[in-house]
């Protein structure tokens, strides 16, 4: 018998299957109701805008483009329109400054690999993104808390990254409606991560990915915007905007983009190049196409439809949730994050839930890069109507009653 674990790198230990994706199985089980997969309702999607895009693409000249190789950067009308998005958020930004990747997914793992060697720091948040923790994990880095708007000081986070055998390099977080919390790092908080960022001369990696799904409350510039705001011009800023077209227009397509100072897109360039050469050309095209046309539109038609979720899950929760548990309160986002007693554990308790409550949800600990949070989990709106929002939390609350005591 071959022993392949001798022949993997040393990296391949590092990988671990996705608890959220093995969870997205229960989606086609109808005896269950699932709150774990943070995914877009495909209801929603603008699918008769893409059925026009490619069918325009294949009607005309521009046909060969789209089924031929083609830049690494991006297809640049796509560009361009991002150059105006970017600008509106506060971001001026010329066309060398924006990359597209293969969903943000990609631009996570391409910045895994730019900046870690074995042993280095990132710094993240607990809980933080658990795709993010995949992609970096390749890379065999430490991790460490990074708390916004915290008082640790940049020392003391040098020192622990020294006694691991290597430096910190980025600091990565969501700033809006985070996955897995929904939580929203105030422009306090996002200035204090550039502060510490300054100190210790890193870089920011700002996963953008919920931006366009804010319900309630007032915008808060991005971190880029912010830095851009201090230091004059984009290729003078240490902050990496990853954007996706998942949340807001198809996540099947999988086109991402990552927004930068001119030498880190470069860098990732050369990445791509080695590689995937490029993101599929099509569906460049067409979600340039279906975003030129009416982005704005698909934009306020899911934010009306999530924002009545979200209600309807956060009613649900201060109906049926028994006393001694938690849960945020998200101004957007997909997400909204419970918190157990002491003592008792999420995973535990999905098991049991999956038994007899019949309701699927997300264990938290799988979130925590120091492997706590046993006492919470995840719930996602995007996907559950009203009639589900109500009996599987009614559901989830009695549950989790009975195991109180």
């Amino acid at each position: 018998m071959l022993n392949w674990d001798n022949m993997f790198a040393t990296r391949s230990t590092r990988m671990r299957a996705s608890e959220i994706r093995e969870l997205l199985k229960l989606l086609d089980r109808p005896d269950i109701i699932s709150f774990a997969g943070g995914i877009p309702d495909p209801g929603l999607f603008p699918d008769k805008e893409f059925k026009q895009a490619y069918a325009d693409i294949f009607d005309s000249a521009a046909v060969n483009s789209a089924l031929q190789y083609s830049v690494s950067e991006g297809y640049k009308p796509l560009r361009e329109w991002l150059v105006k998005q970017m600008a509106d958020l506060g971001i001026p930004c010329e066309l060398d400054n924006v990359f597209i990747v293969s969903g943000s997914q990609q631009g996570l793992d391409y910045l895994g690999k730019l900046f870690l060697s074995p042993n280095d720091t990132a710094l993240v948040t607990w809980p933080t993104y658990l795709g993010a923790l995949q992609a970096f994990n390749a890379y065999e880095p430490s991790y460490d808390q990074l708390t916004p708007g915290g008082n640790r000081t940049p020392d003391s986070y040098r020192e622990a990254a020294s006694q691991k055998g290597g430096k910190v390099k980025f600091a990565y977080l969501s700033a809006d409606f985070s996955n897995p919390t929904g939580e929203t790092v105030d422009r306090e908080g996002r200035e204090k991560v550039l502060d510490l960022a300054e100190e210790l001369d890193i870089a920011v990696i700002e996963d953008a990915a919920y931006q366009s799904l804010r319900y309630d409350g007032d915008p808060i510039p991005p971190i880029l915007a912010l830095e851009i705001a201090r230091k004059g011009h984009i290729n003078n800023t240490r902050t990496i905007y990853c954007g996706s077209f998942s949340k807001t227009l198809a996540p099947g397509l999988r086109v991402g983009f990552i927004v930068a100072n001119a030498p880190v897109i470069r860098k990732l360039v050369l990445m791509k190049q080695a590689a995937d050469l490029h993101s599929s050309t099509i569906n460049q095209m067409a979600i340039s196409e279906v975003a030129e046309r009416g982005f704005d539109a698909q934009v306020a038609k899911i934010r009306a439809a999530y924002s009545h979720r979200r209600n309807c899950m956060l009613a649900a929760l201060e109906k049926y949730m028994p006393a001694g548990t938690s849960w945020t309160k998200p101004e957007g986002g997909m997400f909204i994050w419970v918190t157990l007693p002491k003592g008792m554990d999420g995973a535990e308790l999905l098991a049991k839930s999956l038994e007899s409550a019949k309701v699927a949800f997300v264990p938290g600990k799988a979130f925590f890069a120091d492997g706590s949070g046993a006492n919470t989990f995840r719930v996602s709106f995007s996907c559950a109507n009203e009639k589900m929002i109500e009996e599987g939390i009614s559901r989830l609350g009695k549950l989790i009653a009975s195991e109180i005591g």
